[in-house]
């Protein structure tokens, strides 16, 4: 499981690279044309497009001419995909103590989470990468 900082990262940047692909769904981008729009490092996209490769939301051709695009059309990928691809795992962690009452505490807390996750996914389910596209677009 990767830490909430590091798979909320990983999601957003997942997110902008697959906006950056749906802005020209034909075309072919390589790792090094996506990280430089972003100021990253290109290992980090490319480890972030196997993720979505495997989850078959990104088609990849290697050489020369090469790079990567979406698998599908913006309109059939939603947020929740893109999570599901690149981490998947709880959101919110309620820490382990000893004792009754931190005992109780700590399982109010995971009931609490878990609603939290469940509203927060079905927005992800909800907002494609087309709606998000397109609010980009119009800034």
């Amino acid at each position: 499981m990767v830490a909430w900082g590091m798979a909320n990262t990983r999601f957003a940047t997942g997110v902008h690279a697959m906006v950056l692909l749906a802005a020209e769904p034909d075309g072919l981008k390589t790792s090094e044309q996506i990280a430089e729009r972003l100021a990253i490092n290109p290992v980090v996209v490319r480890r972030i497009f196997s993720l979505l490769g495997r989850a078959g939301l990104l088609e990849s051709q290697k050489g020369p001419h090469g790079g990567s695009k979406l698998a599908r059309g913006a309109k059939q990928i939603t947020l929740a995909d893109i999570y599901q691809a690149l981490d998947g795992g709880e959101l919110l962690h309620a820490a382990r103590r000893t004792g009754a009452q931190p005992a109780k505490v700590s399982a109010a807390l995971k009931r609490a989470f878990a609603r939290a996750e469940e509203a927060m996914r079905d927005e992800l389910e909800r907002t494609t990468l087309n709606q998000i596209a397109k609010k980009a677009a119009k800034r």
